[in-house]
């Protein structure tokens, strides 16, 4: 994964570099003060690895009465216990999340925060721990649809402000506007629509929660899109130790186990 590094950071240096000229008594100081001021060792030495997340945001961050669960909890909680430091949520609208971060209320973010190159300029993310398409839902005895060119002179339902409504559009589709998930599921099954775009994750979850045999996948992307623990620059080493507690739960099938309770597969990978 590619990385820049930004000009603050340039900028930054040479203020060290100046200060270190100004005051060489103070340099070996200095440098103990950086090195125990990384990310990692911060959160080593608290013991606690603060997390953001929405807290309500279903099925990744949400409440079963009092407790705080979501697949990105639990991800993030299992992800503490490799590294064995205790997790701490401050639950934050989506809106304020990336301000809370920049501002050091809490080490990383998890909350389904997709990896996009714009975002790669400003902040580190770690490994995916969330892989999913975008997905043609069709009625289960529709024969005609199989991809998203089949789409062209179909008439799908769509949520105007997502992106599958640019992809739906895109494949020559006529859209038929809506609110949501389930006005678009009423529609097909009602047989108003043939089809409609959307997410995996969306589709996995309805069918876990409410099993519906009527409907199905009729087509998957061919771009995938990948959520990860967010960082600020500068967490590198923090970033790594994060990896390492996600290979290992990879490896040892606790991702999957978690992707499973909450989407019937494995969706980490």
């Amino acid at each position: 994964m590619k990385r820049t590094v930004p000009l603050l950071a340039t900028a930054a240096i040479l203020a060290l570099s100046l200060s270190a000229c100004g005051s060489s008594g103070d340099t070996a100081g200095s440098s103990s003060s950086e090195q125990s001021d990384s990310a990692l060792q911060k959160v080593k030495d608290a013991g606690v690895l603060t997390v953001g997340t929405e807290g309500t945001y279903r099925p990744f961050s949400f409440h079963e009465g009092s407790e705080l669960t979501g697949y990105d909890v639990e991800v993030i909680k299992a992800v503490g216990e490799k590294m064995g430091v205790e997790v701490k949520f401050q639950e934050t609208q989506w809106d304020a999340i990336f301000a809370g971060l920049d501002a050091g209320r809490f080490d990383v973010i998890a909350n389904q925060v997709a990896i996009t190159p714009e975002r790669e300029e400003k902040y580190l993310f770690s490994k995916p721990y969330t892989v999913s398409e975008g997905v043609v839902v069709t009625k289960s005895d529709n024969t005609d649809i199989t991809s998203f060119d089949s789409l062209k002179g179909k008439k799908t339902a769509q949520s105007l402000t997502s992106s599958f409504y640019e992809a739906a559009k895109a494949a020559g589709a006529t859209i038929e506007p809506v609110e949501g998930w389930a006005q678009s599921v009423t529609l097909l099954k009602q047989g108003r629509v043939d089809a409609t775009v959307n997410d995996k994750l969306t589709f996995l979850d309805a069918q876990k929660t409410n099993p519906d045999d009527s409907i199905k996948i009729a087509a998957e992307s061919e771009d995938k899109s990948e959520s990860a623990v967010t960082l600020r620059k500068g967490s590198e080493d923090l970033q790594e130790a994060i990896d390492g507690a996600l290979d290992e739960l990879r490896a040892d099938g606790e991702l999957a186990s978690i992707s499973e309770k909450y989407f019937g597969e494995d969706i980490s990978k």
